[in-house]
């Protein structure tokens, strides 16, 4: 099975920089293969014949934390969870829109009805937000950098769930690397 790991907080800003190489080397030393990584950011894709994602994504945390120091979430989607976030996109047939700024939002655990409806009484905010239970959309029309959608407003939704973002190119590229991989 290939499974693409979305790694929290590493390499964003001066804090927690790590290199990719000793990266891919804690994911090889856990056994599994065919260990690619993507940009700079945290993105991991590798083949496992583990199906129990849940147990993977607490060995990963650990062998993570015993290398770097610190411990960084880890979210795990199989070929198929990453195809469904992809067709899934609530903006796709948006005439005009830059998919520089269309972010998703990977959540560790489904978010339940409270917290979907928290988020969606998000307003007055020039950004666009529709939640699934494991992924938030995000489209961002005046860009990232200084969005009035704020990360404290997304922690207060979901009760400081972990999440972590990608932008929709890195998104489309892992589904591209993992299908890739899938098909070998």
């Amino acid at each position: 099975m290939v499974v693409v790991a979305l790694l929290r907080g590493i390499n964003v800003g001066p804090h927690h920089r790590i290199r990719m190489e000793p990266l891919r080397d804690v994911f090889e030393s856990l056994g599994f293969r065919d260990v690619k990584t993507l940009l700079q950011s945290g993105n991991v894709l590798f083949r496992t014949t583990a199906r129990d994602l849940g147990r993977l994504t607490g060995r990963i945390e650990d062998a993570f934390e015993k290398e770097f120091g610190f411990r960084a979430a880890v979210f795990l989607r199989g070929v198929v969870e990453m195809r469904d976030v992809v067709a899934a996109n609530p903006f796709a047939q948006r005439a005009g829109l830059d998919p520089a700024k269309l972010a998703v939002s990977f959540l560790v655990s489904a978010a339940g009805p409270a917290a979907q409806a928290r988020l969606a009484a998000i307003t007055g905010i020039p950004e666009e937000l529709r939640a699934f239970p494991r992924e938030l959309y995000i489209y961002f029309p005046n860009g990232m950098a200084r969005p009035a959608l704020t990360a404290a407003m997304l922690d207060k939704a979901l009760l400081k769930m972990p999440t972590t973002a990608r932008n929709w190119n890195t998104v489309t590229k892992l589904l591209a690397i993992a299908e890739e991989m899938d098909a070998a």
